[in-house]
C-alpha cells in the first residue's frame, strides 16, 4: 500500500487551529504531568475544532437550488458533489486537517500518560483519549472511505491512516490500512477507554475542561458506541449501549421538549437553548471553527420551501410536528437551531474568528439507533415502542392514537413490501426532520445506499446513484500531491 506523510499536511496546520499551546512545543513544555488540570487541557484539543455539517448537508436530499442564496464554494462544491476545491472551514479538507490534529493531541496524551506509568489517577484522562481518537478516526473512515459492510470487501477497500504516535518529526510514513483494520483499532481503543471515563473528573474546572458537556462522559461515549456499532451491522452492541446511556431506561424525560417547551420559543430563543450545555437532550457538544451558525439559512444549496414541505407536512404519525420553522429573505427554511458565537481578537478589537456549537451527540440520535437495531433483528414491536417515545414529545398534542403500529405504517408506505421496510423508512423519515441542518441525513444515505436528486435551476437535475464513486470524499489533495496518496477513485 502506499504510504505517506501526515505530518506535514495536517499537523503543521495546528497554529491555525489554536492548538499551538500544546503541540507546538516539546512533550516536557506541553503539559506537566504535575498538573492534571494542564493535561486535561491539552485533551480539550482532542475534539475536532472544525465542522461537517455544511458539506454533509449540502451532499444530502435536505437541500435545493435557491437561486437568491449566497454561493460560496463550500456549499456549491458539496451540492455538485465535486471534489473540493477550497480548504477554507466547513470543507472536507479542513474537517480531515482539523480531525487528525485532534488526534494528535489524543496521542500526546496517551504518551505523557505511559511516561509516568500509566498511573491509577490518570484512567479516566487515559480513557477519553482513547475515545475521542477512536471517535476521529471513525468519522474520517465514514466521510473519506467506503461505507462499511460486514463483508470481506472491508478488508481490500482503502481506509484511512489510523494514527496511534505522537508526531515527532517532520517526516514519518503512515499506512492508510483498510477499512477493516480501521475499524477493529476504532473498536479497540473505544472498547478500552470507555470503561475509564470518570465523569467526576470533569466536575470542576473552566469552560470546556470542566464543563461534562464538552467531554465523553460515560453517557457521551456509549452514544458514540451506538452510532459505531450500528456502521458496523453489530446490532446486539447498540442496544447494549443504547441501553447504557440512560440506565433508567427513561428516554421520554430526556427527549428535547419541542410539543411543550421548544415550540413555543422565538428564533432567538430556540437558538441560544439548543446547543446549550444545560439541555438534558445534548450529551456531547463541540464548539468548532465555523460559518454554519451564519450561513445555514442564507446559502444558495439549502432547505428551500419544497424540501422544508417535503420533510414537515406529512408523517406516519398524521399529526402534526411541533417543530417551529423559519424563513430568511433568500428563500431558506430552517429549524433556528444555531447561534454564532464571536471571539474578538482583542478587547477593542471589530475583528476575530466565528465559531458554532454542534450539538455531535444527543439522546434522539441514540433513541434512532437502538430502533434501527431492533429493526434489523425483526424486533419491531420494541422498535415501534421507541419512535413512539419520540413521536410523544414531537407531533402537536399527542394522544394515544397518534402513535405507530404496523398496519397504520403499510398505509402510508403502500410501496413497502415487509414489516422491515415500513418501519425503517419511518425511522429515516423521522431522522430526517429531527436531525436537519446537522448533516446526520448523510450518514444515513451512506448507511443505506439512499439514492438523491439534487436540482438545479434551468438545467436538468442531477443524481447521486447508489454505487457512484462520490459518495466517498475524496483524500486532500495536499495529501495526494505531496505525500503520495493514493486518491479515492472516480
Amino acid at each position: 500500500m502506499k504510504k505517506y506523510t501526515l505530518y506535514s499536511i495536517a499537523l503543521t496546520l495546528l497554529v491555525a487551529m489554536g492548538c499551538e499551546d500544546f503541540l507546538s512545543k516539546t512533550p516536557d513544555n506541553r503539559a506537566s504531568l504535575d498538573s492534571k488540570e494542564k493535561l486535561s487541557e491539552l485533551l480539550v484539543t482532542a475534539y475536532p475544532e472544525v465542522n461537517y455539517i455544511a458539506f454533509c448537508e449540502a451532499m444530502s436530499d435536505n437541500v435545493e437550488d435557491n437561486p437568491s442564496g449566497v454561493k460560496d464554494p463550500a456549499n456549491t462544491d458539496p451540492y455538485f458533489w465535486r471534489d473540493g476545491t477550497t480548504t477554507d472551514q466547513d470543507t472536507p479538507e479542513n474537517y480531515w486537517n482539523g480531525c487528525y490534529a485532534s488526534i494528535a493531541a489524543s496521542n500526546h496524551a496517551l504518551e505523557l500518560i505511559a511516561n509516568t506509568g500509566d498511573p491509577a489517577d490518570l484512567a479516566s484522562q487515559k480513557g477519553e483519549a482513547l475515545v475521542t481518537r477512536a471517535y476521529n478516526h471513525f468519522m474520517l473512515v465514514t466521510l473519506f472511505a467506503q461505507t462499511y459492510t460486514a463483508t470481506g470487501i472491508d478488508a481490500v477497500n482503502p481506509g484511512i491512516p489510523y494514527v496511534t504516535d505522537p508526531e515527532k518529526q517532520s517526516f514519518k510514513e503512515y499506512d492508510r490500512g483498510t477499512v477493516k483494520s480501521v475499524y477493529d483499532q476504532i473498536e479497540k481503543d473505544l472498547t478500552e477507554g470507555l470503561p475509564l471515563i470518570n465523569d467526576q473528573a470533569y466536575a470542576s474546572g473552566t469552560e470546556g475542561t470542566g464543563v461534562p458537556k464538552y467531554h465523553f462522559t460515560q453517557a457521551a461515549a456509549h452514544a458514540f458506541a451506538t452510532r459505531f456499532y450500528l456502521f458496523k451491522h453489530d446490532y446486539e452492541k447498540v442496544i447494549e449501549h443504547a441501553n447504557a446511556v440512560f440506565p433508567d431506561g427513561d428516554f421520554y424525560t430526556r427527549l428535547r421538549p419541542w410539543n411543550t417547551t421548544y415550540s413555543s420559543y422565538t428564533g432567538a430563543e430556540l437558538s441560544l437553548n439548543y446547543t446549550k450545555s444545560t439541555e438534558t437532550a445534548n450529551l456531547l457538544l463541540c464548539e468548532t471553527s465555523s460559518l454554519w451558525a451564519r450561513s445555514f439559512n442564507a446559502y444558495r444549496y439549502s432547505t428551500g420551501a419544497t424540501k422544508f414541505i417535503e420533510m414537515m407536512n406529512t408523517n406516519p404519525s398524521g399529526k402534526r410536528y411541533a417543530f417551529n420553522g423559519f424563513y430568511s429573505s433568500v428563500g431558506v427554511y430552517f429549524v433556528y437551531k444555531f447561534k454564532e458565537h464571536f471571539v474578538q481578537t482583542g478587547t477593542n478589537s471589530t475583528t476575530g474568528f466565528p465559531y458554532t456549537i454542534v450539538p455531535l451527540f444527543t439522546a434522539e440520535e441514540v433513541l434512532f439507533n437502538r430502533a434501527e437495531a431492533y429493526v434489523m433483528l425483526n424486533n419491531f414491536t420494541a422498535s415501534l415502542d421507541d419512535l413512539n417515545t419520540w413521536i410523544a414529545t414531537r407531533v402537536v398534542n399527542p394522544v394515544g392514537t397518534d402513535g405507530l403500529w404496523m398496519e397504520k405504517l403499510f398505509d402510508y408506505y403502500p410501496d413497502k413490501k415487509t414489516s422491515r421496510d415500513v418501519v425503517l423508512a419511518a425511522i429515516l423519515d423521522f431522522k430526517r426532520i429531527e436531525f436537519v441542518h446537522e448533516g446526520q441525513r448523510w450518514f444515513d444515505i451512506l448507511r443505506h445506499n439512499i439514492e438523491i436528486t439534487h436540482n438545479v435551476k434551468g438545467e436538468e437535475p442531477i443524481v447521486l446513484k447508489a454505487a457512484d464513486k462520490r459518495r466517498v470524499l475524496q483524500i486532500p489533495r495536499e495529501a495526494v500531491s505531496t505525500g503520495g496518496l493514493s486518491p479515492n477513485p472516480r
